[in-house]
This record gives structure tokens, sequence and C-alpha cells, in this order.
């Protein structure tokens, strides 16, 4: 068996497995309900509150408390974030520099100039250069919540554990570092591209989607 039979047979299984738990894809009531319904609300939500020029408007005006209180709410409405990183990133951003540091770097991260490769790691930077009182903060679901709920049409949201089992068991060679780094961003990217290749036929609306076939590919709770 070639290697690229090896990479096709594990994309087979991986779809067998996601169709398993919902036979209609993603169109699939259940997984509508269940995977994907409060993500894509929490990106509307975060829509109406940094939408149209919104974001912008909060950074000139130097309202860095409600930028960071605007964006820790619509996140602590989903259930993507351990609680310990929750608590971790409220800390983070209680006090004035905090949400000052949190703002400006999200925004530049989002809205900023650059390339996506610069932007990213200045944004990692800025997570973690965060006040920190016990948890750190600078891990790879915070630093990759916020770009997946601001534009789920490009960004993917990276649980470290169940994104490298989704790999390996799709034959992917993820370059993951436990730092939060582009270089292994842009390998979760790559994986999320060849995915959303191979399942083109099920119609895929965005990254949402993606996370959420890999998420049921890689995490014990659908084992």
């Amino acid at each position: 068996m070639t290697a690229g039979t090896t990479t096709r047979t594990r994309a087979r299984r991986a779809r067998r497995r996601f169709l398993r738990f919902f036979p209609d894809g993603f169109r699939d009531d259940v997984y509508v309900e269940t995977e994907r319904m409060y993500k894509w609300a929490a990106h509307r939500e975060w829509v109406g509150a940094f939408g149209a020029g919104q974001f912008e408007a909060l950074v000139r005006a130097n309202q860095f408390a409600e930028i960071a209180r605007r964006a820790v709410r619509i996140e602590g409405r989903t259930n993507l974030l351990f609680s310990f990183e929750k608590m971790a990133l409220r800390d983070a951003v209680k006090s004035p520099a905090g949400a000052r540091q949190f703002s400006v770097g999200l925004h530049d991260w989002l809205r900023g100039t650059g390339s996506e490769s610069r932007r990213f790691e200045h944004w990692t930077s800025a997570v973690a250069r965060l006040p920190r009182e016990q948890t750190r903060v600078l891990t790879w679901p915070v630093v990759t919540i916020f770009g997946f709920l601001a534009r789920p049409r490009v960004h993917m949201y990276v649980k470290p554990t169940v994104m490298r089992s989704a790999a390996e068991r799709y034959g992917f060679d993820l370059h993951y570092s436990s730092k939060p780094s582009w270089e292994t961003y842009a390998s979760v990217l790559e994986l999320a591209r060849i995915v959303r290749r191979d399942v083109a036929d099920m119609h895929p609306r965005d990254m949402i989607d993606i996370q959420s076939f890999l998420w049921v590919l890689g995490s014990a709770e659908y084992d």
C-alpha cells in the first residue's frame, strides 16, 4: 500500500467516524444543535459587538476595558476554554494595563496590517505578556479562540490534545509545539485545508464545520 493510498484510507475512516455520529453530515440536526449552533451564535454576537467599525472606534477611544469585557463575555458563553483558562483570562484583563495589552494585541491580530505570520507572532507575544496571577494565560486555546469566533471562515481553534490526535488519525504530520507559534498554527491551517478539500462534497460552510469534524475525529468524547 502506497503512502497516498494510506492517506486516502485514513481520510475515508475519518469520514465514516463523523457520519456514524452525524449521518446527515454538516446538515445533521443533532450536529447543528450540539456542535455548530453555539459556535455560530458566538460569532454572530462577536459581529454585533465588534463589527461595522466598532472595534476600531473603541481602540481610538482607548476603551480597552470595554473591549476586554465584550470579548471575555462572548467567549464565556461557549464551552471552548477550560474553566482555569477562563479564569486566567479574566484575571489577566481586569487591570487597565492588562486590558490595553489584550485589546491592542487582539485588534492588531484580527484587523492589523502585515503578514498573517507576523500578526500571529505579535498576538502570541502580547498574550504572553499579560498579567498572570496563577494559571498561565499563554495556551493554544486562549491564543486561537478569538480569531475563531471573529473570523470562522479563516481561523481555526486549537485544543492541543484533540488536534494532535485528529492529525495522527488523519495521517497528517502536525508540526506541533506546546508553545504557540506560527509554524504550528500554519500546520493546523494546512490540515484544515486538506480536510476541507477531502470533505468538499459534504459542503462545509466554514472552519466551524472543519473544527467540529476534527473534534469528532480526535476527542475521547466520541470514542
